[in-house]
């Protein structure tokens, strides 16, 4: 452990979420640009992330086994009485904790109770609870619930019958003579229109997680009626639609959809209310999906669990998410998540979202299969000077067919005296009521791009929509109303605007006829896609699949009761087009259990070129999964943070899932050769049909790399007249000489004991490596206050798990941790911190004084 004494280092902020005591914010000066600019763009059109109301709620994780523990240690099989005893002991020791820690002073009622995938709960916690339960002897952690968010886009509305290519792209994926049938998936995600044709015969009974007692349906907006909650209807669209207009279907018709709803409209923290999912509610939700009747028998569990939300960049490997995937999968259940919306990152820890970090999770990139785009020819120019010219991609729809030009004007953020429900864009208008944009282009402030902002622009006589960040082209069509042409500009363009109209200087933009022509980004990484790697070294994504402009079900009703669609794009596209290539080859391959289903589709997904670690082993293949001989476990191998020296290892379990025996050979890809030494012992397996051996992967590197980076690899398993199989890995070099915490303050350094006033403790946690384009997270595994006196240790004052890089507070009341108060004279408070995946943690120290 390296020790220092508090000093300063540059402040360490990005914009990664929101978490409990954690205020994140982004210098003004760390504007993106290049790559990372097409993903503030996209970020711009999801919206501003609404900040959410969660309560100090905290998952308490307990050491007593759940369920799913109990079925992983008895080889994976077990009787319905065997599981139903299982889970009540479960409930049980549950129990003890709780009355263990009323009678230490801290009773708390759960608002959640978990015991099938994780043996838990969760509740709304202040300090003093938060340390009882952390000294439990039965708690094995408690973390900080976190708000998720659909990972996905409404990009068009229909309103007729007919369906055209140039409307969204079918999902292109199936498997011949199987369509999902007999295979249940489980759509954790918003509400679903549960009368809409598209999915309405695919439904079984549903379970709503963010309102008890519902059916799981699709809730129109409390403040903004007729505003229903999308992402959920879509995304089961993707799965197992049928009958749609056109012949267009999901990619498993076939397949149950069990809905269960774990976001929705719920308050946030401005008064009003915004879609979006806690932690705690996707837990329920897996729980829900493992147990549908809750009787404590996890046989009726879901085949396929698809999680359409995501929790920006927590990619964390050992939460309450990521054992609770771990969890399900033990229960047979494969979990099937999105990598995340926010762009390029690396080139270590990345910008996955949670539960995509989770190791057991099936996590899905976004690729961009379309062959033609939208494009447009722009010229803009502020007198003299151009500031934009040549072709762009349109971000919305096909423009007019007619040239225009128009003066730009920029449109001002919101008021801070709106109301809550209020238009968000209630500074299109002027104080006397007129137009700002009746006849413009308008440029709209950052964060509130959305469907309904350029929707009010164009009410609101906008002649063109302009987007601060490129954006994929053709990700925003809206309906017939609004065809209005809407351009992503570079980040650095849109201020030179910004600049010149703060001058007074005026802009003007020159749009041509659009035209629909070859996308430049085909068979790429759509740009907004998340990529890692996870907090333990994990290669995320795993694999691939389509999720730009994408044509599904969209909820309500058009004109005259017709059924809507429309197009989505997003990585929860993408990974609902591989969970429906999961209920495929669960119909086709019965014999292979949930790990199995992951590692034949990440083994045999189809190469794609570009950059490593942006789409994982490649594109999804159920043709090519389901004719595996062979499959590994895990599918992909995280090495973790490579050792300062001798090699760093992990097993993999291969097990032959064929008829027949098993001459298996073990190599490796070639064209990592440069970057390391690779053994495999051994070198070739025999396996018997169903037989499984264990084979060791040792990964040494040659030389040291300059870190951060990472050295990524493939071990092919080869059977005697089979077809490969590939299972990727990777090795972490995060920067080590930097410090993980930083901006100790105290508020006071001499003061009284007080309940009442504490003093302030403040500090940066966490890091931001790598470059402004490619951002790199360092997240915390933990983050611990130790007191000291005269150098011996007084006590731990708290312990916060999983932190994102951020700003955090804490308040000293001047007693120490079994809450006596601390006599008079000097103390120290040691702030230590260890870095999520591994390695040595980090000290820093502040010393203070009680006074009388």
């Amino acid at each position: 452990m390296r020790r220092r004494p508090e000093r300063w280092l540059a402040p360490l902020l990005f914009a990664a979420g929101v978490a409990t005591l954690l205020v994140v914010t982004r210098a003004p000066q760390d504007e993106p640009h290049g790559a990372a600019a097409a993903a503030a763009g996209w970020q711009g059109l999801l919206g501003a992330r609404p900040a959410p109301l969660l309560g100090e709620r905290q998952i308490v994780v307990l050491k007593a086994a759940s369920l799913a523990d109990r079925v992983r240690r008895a080889g994976g099989v077990a009787s319905e009485r065997q599981m139903r005893a299982w889970t009540e002991i479960a409930r049980r020791k549950q129990e003890e904790v709780l009355v263990r820690l009323a009678f230490a002073g801290a009773p708390i009622e759960p608002e959640s109770r978990y015991v099938r995938v994780v043996n838990g709960f969760a509740a709304p916690l202040d300090a003093r609870a938060i340390a009882a339960a952390e000294r439990d002897p039965g708690v094995a952690g408690v973390y900080p619930v976190r708000a998720a968010y659909p990972a996905a886009l409404p990009r068009s509305v229909l309103e007729t019958d007919a369906f055209s290519p140039a409307s969204g792209r079918r999902p292109d994926v199936g498997l011949a003579g199987f369509d999902g049938g007999g295979v249940t998936v489980a759509i954790l995600d918003t509400g679903i229109d549960l009368a809409h044709p598209y999915v309405r015969d695919r439904l079984v009974d549903g379970i709503d997680v963010v309102d008890p007692g519902g059916d799981a349906s699709a809730r129109p907006n409390p403040s903004v009626p007729g505003r229903f909650e999308r992402h959920g209807t879509e995304m089961a669209g993707i799965v197992a639609g049928s009958d749609g207009p056109g012949g267009l279907h999901g990619v498993a018709p076939g397949a149950s959809i069990l809905p269960v709803r774990v976001a929705g409209w719920q308050p946030d923290a401005s008064g009003d209310v915004a879609v979006y999912g806690r932690t705690d509610q996707v837990v329920a939700g897996l729980e829900a999906a493992v147990d549908p009747d809750e009787d404590g028998d996890a046989h009726d569990a879901a085949k396929v669990a698809f999680v359409g939300v995501a929790e920006p960049f927590a990619a964390f490997a050992d939460g309450p998410l990521a054992r609770a995937v771990a969890g399900a999968q033990a229960l047979d259940t494969l979990v099937v998540a999105p990598v995340g919306n926010d762009g390029p990152a690396g080139p270590s820890y990345g910008s996955a979202a949670g539960p995509g970090g989770a190791p057991a999770a099936l996590t899905v990139g976004a690729v961009d299969l379309r062959r033609r785009s939208p494009s447009v020819h722009v010229l803009l120019r502020s007198g003299l000077r151009v500031l934009l010219q040549g072709e762009q991609p349109l971000g919305g729809a096909l423009a007019p067919s007619d040239s225009l030009t128009a003066p730009v004007v920029v449109v001002p953020p919101p008021r801070a005296t709106d109301e809550p429900g209020q238009s968000g864009l209630t500074s299109l208008f002027g104080r006397t009521g007129y137009s700002r944009v009746a006849g413009r282009a308008a440029l709209l402030p950052r964060g509130t791009t959305s469907p309904e902002a350029v929707r009010e622009a164009a009410e609101a006589g906008a002649r063109a929509v302009l987007v601060d960040g490129p954006l994929p082209a053709g990700v925003l069509t809206l309906d017939d109303v609004v065809a209005i042409p809407i351009l992503g500009l570079p980040t650095s363009v849109a201020e030179s605007v910004r600049a010149a109209r703060r001058a007074r200087e005026p802009v003007v933009i020159s749009l041509g006829a659009s035209e629909l022509g070859p996308n430049p980004g085909a068979a790429a990484a759509a740009p907004f896609s998340s990529r890692g790697l996870a907090f333990d070294g994990g290669l995320k994504p795993d694999l691939a699949a389509a999720g730009v402009g994408i044509a599904t079900a969209d909820p309500g009703r058009g004109e005259g009761g017709t059924a809507l669609y429309g197009a989505v794009s997003g990585s929860s596209a993408a990974a609902a087009v591989a969970a429906g290539a999961a209920a495929l080859l669960a119909q086709a391959r019965p014999d292979l259990d949930a790990a199995a289903l992951k590692g034949a589709l990440i083994g045999t997904a189809s190469p794609l070129g570009g950059e490593a670690g942006a789409v994982g082993t490649g594109l999804v293949d159920v043709d090519a999964a389901a004719a595996v001989e062979v499959v590994s476990d895990p599918g992909a191998a995280a090495l973790g943070v490579a050792p300062p020296d001798g090699p760093a290892r992990r097993f993999l379990r291969v097990r032959n899932v064929s008829s027949r025996p098993l001459s298996v050979g073990l190599s490796v890809d070639p064209r990592t050769a440069g970057a390391a030494l690779v053994d495999l012992t051994p070198g070739s397996i025999e396996l018997q049909p169903g037989q499984t051996k264990r084979v060791a992967l040792a990964v040494t590197l040659a030389g040291r790399p300059r870190a951060p980076t990472a050295v990524r690899g493939t071990v092919r398993l080869k059977p005697a007249n089979g077809i490969w199989l590939r299972v990727p890995w990777a090795l972490a070099l995060p920067a080590s000489d930097r410090d993980l915490v930083a901006h100790v303050r105290l508020s006071k350094r001499a003061f009284e004991p007080s309940d009442d006033e504490p003093v302030v403790l403040s500090l940066t946690a966490g890091r931001v490596d790598g470059t402004v384009e490619r951002p790199q997270l360092l997240a915390l595994e933990r983050l611990e206050l130790e007191l000291y006196r005269d150098d011996k240790r007084v006590g731990l004052l708290a312990r916060v798990r999983d932190l994102l890089p951020g700003r955090y507070a804490f308040g000293l009341t001047g007693r120490d941790a079994l809450g006596r108060r601390l006599g008079p004279g000097d103390y120290d408070v040691r702030v230590v911190a260890w870095p999520a995946g591994g390695g040595q943690p980090d000290e820093a120290r502040v010393a203070f004084t009680i006074l009388r």
